[in-house]
Parts: structure tokens; sequence; C-alpha cells
């Protein structure tokens, strides 16, 4: 809880927390897969909106090495020069 202290940022949460699962599984249901992605993107992009008012990163949570680990496929390659 030590990273979410600010109310702006707990405030995000208690959005943002509940909105992507429940909004992902409504719009899965239903078939409405592209909002079923969109609702999942904007949950946590509420989260990481209110981790970075908050003044800290998401880096050293759990999601956060998640999404490292999904992303790195996509990262470019820096080459050494």
């Amino acid at each position: 809880m030590a990273r979410h202290r600010n109310g702006w940022n707990r405030a995000l949460h208690v959005v943002g927390v509940p909105l992507a699962p429940i909004l992902l599984v409504a719009f899965l249901v239903t078939g409405h897969f592209w909002l079923a992605a969109a609702a999942f993107v904007l949950g946590y992009g509420l989260q990481w909106i209110g981790h970075r008012i908050e003044g800290n990163s998401m880096r050293d949570s759990f999601e956060g090495h998640v999404v490292r680990v999904l992303t790195a496929p996509f990262r470019l390659v820096r080459s050494r020069s």
C-alpha cells in the first residue's frame, strides 16, 4: 500500500482495477473482442496514470514484470556502436 498513498492514485485504482476484468469478461462473452482489449488497456492505463501521479513506477511490481516479459519481443533491438 505504500505505492498507493496519493488520493488520485487510489481513485484511479478504484476505477481501473474492477474495470479491466469486469468489462473484459463482459465484452468477451458478447463477442466484442476489440472492446474487450480496449477495456483491459483502459483499466491498466488508469492504474499506470495513478502510479505516475504518485511518482512511482510499475516497474518494481509484479504487473510491471509481466508487461516487460510480454513486450520484450516487440522492443527495438539497440545496436552497439
